[in-house]
């Protein structure tokens, strides 16, 4: 995102200070401020069910769950965004108003975010030491894309299907994929009578 020459740029500060008092969530890019689209149903849903999947998993460990509502901070002063589920098992996190230290963060696909989710949000993740795993999920068929960091500091994708289940580092989980799309209809092959998991 290019910063226009006639707008003022927000300091981090400012820009807390002032969502605060927004109807509408704004994520923050080097002082932009940049309006969140809607969700769907669906989205909510896939959100939801991998939420609890995740905070049942972490109920007795020093770890948090939270969802949509709370901000990353993607680079201190300059980066703060939005995912819809995000995880820390650091005790340095401390802020009530975002995640520094996140070891896995999800976001549910939208025509509207993909590109943005994919390309220049996960390049300013990528630079945070403590993010193990993260997560892409689409919202129109049940595929999950994860990027896991592995031991040398590198990011492997894996595809997964409905068929499949994913392990994300560094929680003890397994999460079998169907129950991400769980309650959610998919039109079946034929495509002409929806297919609720």
């Amino acid at each position: 995102m290019v910063a226009l020459p006639d707008r003022l740029l927000l300091t981090a500060e400012d820009y807390f200070a002032w969502e605060t008092a927004q109807d509408d969530r704004h994520e923050f890019w080097d002082g932009e401020v940049i309006a969140m689209s809607g969700s769907t149903r669906s989205h909510n849903r896939i959100a939801g069910n991998i939420f609890a999947a995740l905070a049942n998993a972490l109920a007795d460990r020093p770890c948090e769950v939270y969802i949509s509502d709370i901000k990353v901070q993607a680079a201190p002063g300059r980066k703060y965004f939005y995912p819809d589920v995000v995880v820390t098992c650091d005790d340095r996190d401390q802020d009530e108003r975002f995640v520094q230290f996140p070891s896995l963060i999800v976001e549910v696909l939208s025509p509207s975010t993909e590109s943005f989710d994919r390309g220049a949000k996960f390049a300013a993740y990528r630079r945070l030491d403590t993010l193990q795993t993260y997560i892409l999920v689409q919202v129109d068929r049940p595929a999950v894309e994860v990027f896991q960091r592995n031991d040398r500091g590198q990011w492997v994708l894996s595809d997964y299907g409905l068929d499949d289940a994913i392990a994300p580092r560094p929680i003890d989980l397994i999460l079998p994929i169907v129950t991400v799309y769980r309650q959610i209809a998919f039109d079946d092959s034929m495509g002409d009578r929806p297919q609720r998991l």
